[in-house]
Parts: C-alpha cells; sequence; structure tokens
C-alpha cells in the first residue's frame, strides 16, 4: 500500500518560519520520524519512507500554495495512488493556535492551496489534517499574519505540536482516517 503526505507551503526563505508554512514542518518531521531525507524531484521536495510495511511519500510543493493541486495530482498519478491514501497538512485560521483537526472531506475554507488542489482533482474528498493558527489580526491585516512568523508563546509551544501533526500522520497511514480521528482530533 501507498500513502502520499503533503505539507504546504511557499518556497523560500523569506517564507520558512511562517504559519503558513506549518505544513512543510510537518513533513520535515515526519520524513525526520522515518528517517530519510527529501530530494529535489518533480514539483517539489519529495521524501520516500516506509511505516510499518507501507510506502509513504512526503511530499513539499515547490509549486506556491496556490497551486499544489499539480504537485498532488502528479504525484498521485505517477505513484498510482488512491484518493483515500492521500493526506493534506495545512494551516487553518478557523482554528485556535496548535489545534488539531483531520477530516475525510471538506471545503477549502478559504485556504487557497485546498482550493487549487479542489480543482485540479475535482473533488473535495480528500483527507486533510488542519494545523490551528488562530485569527489574531486585525481586519485587512490576514495576509500579513498569514505570512508572519510565530509570536513568542506560539514559538514555545512549536515543536510539541509538530510532533504530534507528525505522530498523527503517521496513525492516518497505518490506523486509517476514522481510528485516527478518534485518537487525535482536538488534541
Amino acid at each position: 500500500m501507498k500513502y502520499l503526505i503533503v505539507g504546504l507551503g511557499n518556497k523560500g526563505s523569506e517564507y520558512e518560519n511562517t504559519r503558513h508554512n506549518i505544513g512543510f514542518k510537518v513533513a520535515e518531521k515526519i520524513a525526520e520520524t522515518l528517517e530519510v531525507s527529501f530530494n529535489t524531484s518533480n514539483f517539489g521536495w519529495l521524501a520516500e519512507g516506509k511505516h510499518k510495511g507501507r510506502k509513504v511519500f512526503v511530499l513539499k510543493p515547490d509549486t506556491y500554495m496556490n497551486l499544489s493541486g499539480n504537485a498532488v495530482k502528479y504525484w498521485m498519478q505517477k505513484e498510482n495512488i488512491p484518493l483515500e491514501n492521500v493526506l493534506i497538512i495545512t494551516d487553518d485560521l478557523a482554528l485556535p493556535f496548535g489545534t488539531l483537526r483531520m477530516k475525510g472531506k471538506g471545503s477549502d475554507a478559504g485556504h487557497n492551496g485546498l482550493k487549487n488542489i479542489n480543482e485540479v482533482l475535482q473533488t473535495q474528498n480528500y483527507a486533510r489534517l488542519r494545523f490551528g493558527i488562530s485569527a489574531d489580526f486585525t481586519a485587512g491585516r490576514q495576509v500579513d499574519y498569514v505570512l508572519g512568523t510565530w509570536n513568542d508563546e506560539e514559538s514555545e509551544k512549536l515543536q510539541e505540536r509538530i510532533e504530534t501533526f507528525s505522530k498523527a500522520s503517521l496513525s492516518f497511514v497505518f490506523a486509517g482516517l476514522n481510528n485516527t480521528m478518534s485518537a487525535f482530533n482536538g488534541k
């Protein structure tokens, strides 16, 4: 069985430690846990590993957030990975900082990366793991907030949250969507 875990983010050092790049950070932790490295490949950086006998592809698309669907579709087709074995990791303004929410389908909730994936795949029926970044910004400052860096309080808790999200992602691979949602949602 093959799985594709995609951490959404933007390439470039100016985006590296921003809230919008939390998907990349979780993907990096997953690769570290699997003891594999990212290599430059088509549509991004790819790490290949095994988790409990299952083949796992971890992808950080280099397409920028708004075109992530092209990378997801390419790797699904290239490796013949079914939609039910795809997990997208993304930031979410509607959730308090560090909140974990996994769902098997849903809207893009205004997230441009998910919006593009929905358009390219022609479906909203894929698993997504949302990392709460809260919405602590004034009117008209959403872009600055999302592309801003973590505050001191968030930074203190960030590594623990990334570790939990990595565990949830690998649980998805081995235990499945429903068991993972039961075990991790809201944690």
